[in-house]
């Protein structure tokens, strides 16, 4: 006796047919839409690193812009400075050589804004990793565990062209009298608030300045406008900005 099956068995193949176009509907649009999910994401991660890169270029342009504003003496004082405290001569500087860099071109700033700089302008450097009190040879299962080192935590390093663009853009925009009281400052020994004739036989000293005590006695009596004997704060400054 024939049964369903036989007398139809195009109800199965439909049947089968349907269940397996059942499946497909719902198992490849949701890899569809994985894939389309996962190339939206590396698009956007290329977009970002895009920008990063063309930001970075901007800052390294307005950089040189801005040292090329300076003056040739503003540019070896900014060169000298990181010179004197890489002291690994790597052209790279740390938190406490950034910290005493920055002082040395009249820029004495808090922990937390030379962190800041570091975060925003550094590059983070994994020292190797090392263990000193780890056997130096040894076969020993334990031995060996002992010879495994203990990760160092990453460091922000500066470099030296960041250096020069951010004490280029303080620099400029430093008020000019600040400058000029700095300078003061270097001629007024013990801080007195005036510049005597001492003060400038021993600056024409340090610089190596042949001056004739007539010399120097006469600057004195043309800038001295209160009759002291010495430049004031404000006869300097007013020497200086003419």
């Amino acid at each position: 006796m024939a049964t369903y099956g036989s007398r139809h068995p195009t109800a199965f193949n439909r049947g089968g047919a349907s269940t397996s176009a059942t499946q497909n509907t719902f198992t490849t649009p949701a890899f569809t839409g994985s894939t389309k999910t996962q190339q939206q994401r590396e698009q956007q991660r290329i977009e970002r690193e895009r920008a990063a890169q063309a930001e970075q270029q901007r800052m390294e342009q307005a950089g040189q812009n801005q040292l090329a504003e300076l003056s040739e003496e503003q540019r070896e004082e900014i060169n000298e400075a990181f010179a004197l405290f890489d002291l690994d001569k790597d052209n790279y500087i740390d938190y406490h050589e950034l910290k005493v860099a920055m002082k040395a071109l009249g820029f004495d700033l808090p922990k937390s804004e030379i962190l800041s700089i570091l975060q925003t302008h550094g590059i983070q450097v994994t020292p190797p990793t090392t263990n000193p009190k780890a056997p130096l040879a040894s076969t020993s299962k334990g031995s060996q565990q002992q010879q495994q080192a203990y990760p160092t935590p990453p460091r922000l390093l500066l470099p030296l062209q960041a250096f020069q663009t951010l004490m280029a853009s303080r620099i400029l925009a430093r008020d000019p009298r600040e400058e000029i009281l700095r300078a003061f400052d270097l001629f007024d020994e013990g801080g007195k608030g005036k510049i005597s004739l001492q003060d400038l036989r021993r600056v024409a000293r340090e610089l190596g300045e042949g001056l004739q005590e007539e010399e120097l006695v006469a600057m004195i009596e043309e800038f001295d406008m209160d009759g002291d004997n010495a430049i004031s704060r404000e006869e300097f400054v007013g020497i200086c900005l003419g």
